[in-house]
């Protein structure tokens, strides 16, 4: 087995660090965090340039053709420059799903940068209900904490219809869909509540009627990316903690030179390290989930590992601002900044209470819980 990164896949990750390193960063999330948009609309051209709206699209819908690992990577390196952007929700949500449902609508608009979309699924807290209606259909109900779902040109919603999950398609605004942003900790994320009251849309805006597997599968590939941008922000918190402990003088010696500080700081490596190996062993997992059978292989590996990697993100922020002392948690220190992203991480897509409870189902403990009662 070749568990190394192929020339390609190395060559993904050194562009993609070398442009976030000089455009983006905390510094840059900081900037644009504080505007009505939450991004940068040049910078986001640059990004659709570069290829990465298109990273996991077919070819023949004028994308690169990749897969999940080529994405974990991406996401990686995103994670440790703690970019805000469109890309999360556009890419590995949106395109997900609808290559999950087998369409190639919209895909092609996603790749090229013309769109920006979001799925309003298992990411959503609330139920949207449809019904055939006049030719078409209603939607009504309500989904808070959607991935950009007040600022996405599309909107991929999940409804229950006919006793299916069935999936929808949103272009811009329609009447009856009221999109509200949602004030957050994390400041680089901007979550949406929809309420849907008597939407009405035609017949064509139906994706899928049963896509419930389908999305299962693509919510499953999601939370692999968040597993990665994970590791990669749980990295460089490491790497801003040992450079300030190395730096930070007391009692005449190097803060980083004491043992409880250095046990600390391999707490955090070992924490990276093993997250990494779970995050990529999903990702592979991901890359081969048309060819494992029900889906149990992927549930497990990406749930193990957004538990892990995103348990891993936070005590590794935690940790860093520990070690950074009083500034740890002040405004004109970057720390803080992860710690917030790394709580609001843990809660998308499922909590790790939630994936830990689903890799018991997966492995059959909770027979052993039936049969004690």
């Amino acid at each position: 087995m070749n568990f190394a990164f192929t020339e390609d896949q190395d060559l993904i990750r050194e562009s993609a660090r070398g442009w976030l390193g000089e455009f983006a960063g905390p510094a840059h999330a900081r900037k644009v965090m504080a505007t009505a948009e939450g991004y940068d609309r040049a910078l986001w051209a640059e990004a659709v340039a570069l290829g990465w709206t298109g990273l996991i699209v077919p070819e023949d819908q004028g994308g690169l053709g990749l897969g999940f690992v080529e994405l974990a990577i991406l996401m990686e390196e995103m994670g440790r420059a703690l970019y805000p952007s469109p890309f999360e929700a556009t890419v590995a949500l949106a395109a997900n799903a609808l290559m999950a449902v087998g369409t190639a609508r919209y895909l092609g608009a996603i790749a090229g940068g013309g769109i920006t979309a979001t799925l309003a699924a298992g990411n959503a807290t609330g139920k949207i209900t449809a019904i055939a209606s006049d030719g078409g259909f209603r939607l009504d109900g309500m989904l808070r904490h959607v991935p950009d779902g007040a600022r996405a040109d599309l909107l991929l919603v999940a409804a229950e219809f006919a006793g299916r999950t069935a999936l929808f398609a949103i272009e811009g605004e329609v009447a009856g869909l009221t999109r509200t942003g949602l004030a957050t900790m994390d400041q680089t994320r901007r979550p949406a509540e929809l309420c849907f009251d008597t939407v009405h849309l035609p017949t064509d805006a139906l994706i899928a009627a049963d896509a419930g597997r389908a999305l299962s599968l693509a919510l499953d590939r999601a939370a692999v990316a968040l597993a990665a941008h994970a590791v990669g922000a749980a990295e460089k918190c490491l790497e801003m903690t040992v450079d300030y402990t190395k730096g930070r003088v007391q009692f005449g010696r190097p803060v980083a030179s004491f043992q409880a500080v250095k046990h600390q700081c391999a707490d955090m490596a070992l924490a990276v390290e093993t997250s990494r190996s779970a995050a990529y062993w999903a990702a592979c997992v991901a890359d081969d989930s048309g060819h494992n059978g029900d889906g149990t292989v992927l549930a497990l590996a990406a749930s193990g590992a957004k538990s892990w990697a995103g348990r891993a993100y936070f005590d590794c922020a935690a940790t860093a601002i520990q070690l950074h002392g009083g500034v740890g948690f002040t405004w004109e220190y970057d720390v803080h900044l992860y710690f917030k992203n790394a709580r609001a991480l843990d809660a998308l897509l499922g909590d790790g209470a939630h994936h830990r409870e689903r890799v018991a189902q997966l492995i059959g403990l909770d027979d052993l819980a039936e049969a004690a009662q």
